[in-house]
């Protein structure tokens, strides 16, 4: 089964990259586009099945990317992100041919409920997500059982809790700020996420402290880096 191709558009080069990243484990092949131009070139070269638009685009903003797009296709889904939530710049996107809007800060597990509806809708075979389990030092991650092995042990993870330690496997060694980690797996920024990130921090360090070679590490201010 081919998988069902996104035209991403978004001009945050690391939310552009983080979000990719996560639709492409859903099962979900992904082009990309930092600007309105260049994901027009993308969409009449390589049609895809469903565009995800930022509407703050340089060179060529997101409705008037939209229009173009619905001036040659009428049918492939469009779905707008945008930091708005104004009620006319919903109606605007809306009466131009989208299809949905999704406000930013937005999780991921909303955007891929969204793309796989409108996939389905549309008659697109939309494949399951692969589910590999991942190897960390002495520590293996079942993310389709949430499982975190180590040795013959056996420990049981809330979904979070998986999701979390996945995303530190998936960036290991590098630098994540709590924003990235709270707009990508939080969908927002404010006081309760923090606290909330904390929490899930604190119980995955103590999981993790049966192995002395994996841990996160804490910079001050900033975020933490996961090492293994």
């Amino acid at each position: 089964m081919e998988k069902p191709v996104v035209l991403y558009v978004e001009d945050d080069e690391t939310l552009r990259f983080i979000t990719s990243e996560n639709l492409e484990r859903e099962g979900l092949s992904v082009m990309t586009a930092g600007d309105g131009l260049e994901a027009w070139r993308l969409f009449l070269a390589d049609k895809p099945d469903i565009c995800v638009l930022d509407v703050n685009l340089p060179k060529l903003d997101g409705f008037s990317l939209a229009r173009r797009i619905r001036e040659s296709d009428l049918n492939t889904p469009i779905l707008f992100v945008t930091a708005k939530s104004l009620r006319e710049d919903k109606l605007e996107g809306l009466l131009l041919g989208g299809d949905d809007y999704l406000i930013k800060p937005f999780s991921i597990d909303e955007l891929v409920l969204k793309i796989r509806i409108f996939l389905r809708r549309s008659g697109v075979p939309i494949p399951s997500p692969v589910l590999e389990p991942i190897r960390l030092g002495n520590f293996e991650l079942d993310k389709s059982n949430l499982i975190l092995r180590y040795g013959t042990e056996e420990i049981l993870l809330t979904f979070k809790e998986s999701e979390l330690l996945e995303f530190f496997i998936r960036h290991k060694g590098k630098l994540l700020t709590r924003e990235q980690i709270l707009e990508t797996l939080w969908g927002g920024n404010d006081y309760f996420a923090g606290r909330s990130l904390d929490v899930y921090i604190s119980k995955l360090r103590k999981y993790l402290s049966r192995d002395p070679a994996v841990k996160i590490e804490n910079r001050h201010g900033i975020g933490f880096i996961f090492k293994a």
